[in-house]
């Protein structure tokens, strides 16, 4: 075989190729951990700015579809007519009613409010709805629901609810029956009762 030189300066060129990529490798090392601190260095600075001010802008921005702040409301009880005022159209507060007793469900406007999976029980007497896990029109009663054809397990489902309410909603009053005499409250026991909840 003759030499005609270029076998050499093939060598040359693997091993300089060699060299490069262990340099490379070295740099490649180097610049990956670089990234990586940069990536860490600014996700830090991002967590601090969100901490800062990022609450206060998402808290800000989530009130701006919800009716303004409304003071407690005193305590006093329903009859069916004058809860149904409250579905937060006619008025900007949501009252609901479960098992005989009002809450003011305005905190949860998302849920109870007209466009929310359970506005429908906006203003109204949601206890046979809730029992029954139905959303729909015909779980509502126009006029008094005893609950009497209820079964044990729904009326234990009614009850789960309303203790599910009186943890997360303020307790307003009592729906009336038909013929029952409102109850007068006095400032002590509204005062007392709010206390209680916040």
């Amino acid at each position: 075989m003759a030499d005609d030189g270029d076998s050499w300066s093939e060598q040359v060129d693997r091993n300089s190729g060699q060299g490069a990529a262990e340099q490379s490798d070295g740099l490649g090392w180097g610049r990956m951990l670089l990234n990586i601190s940069i990536l860490v260095l600014v996700v830090a600075v991002c967590l601090v700015v969100y901490r800062r001010w990022g609450r206060r802008l998402v808290s800000d921005g989530a009130h701006g579809d919800e009716a303004p702040m409304l003071t407690k409301m005193r305590r006093r009880d329903f009859t069916l007519e004058q809860l149904r005022e409250y579905d937060g159209v006619q008025n900007p507060r949501i009252l609901m009613a479960v098992n005989m007793k009002v809450f003011d469900v305005t905190s949860g406007r998302k849920f109870y409010g007209k466009d929310g999976p359970y506005g429908i029980f906006a203003g109204r007497d949601a206890s046979r709805g809730l029992a029954t896990f139905c959303s729909e029109k015909d779980a509502l009663r126009d006029e008094y629901d005893d609950l009497s054809d209820l079964t044990a397990v729904q009326m234990e489902s009614v009850r789960e609810w309303e203790m599910q309410f009186r943890e997360k909603y303020d307790y307003v009053g009592r729906l009336l029956k038909p013929g029952d005499e409102p109850s007068e409250y006095t400032d002590e026991e509204d005062i007392k009762d709010h206390l209680k909840h916040d």
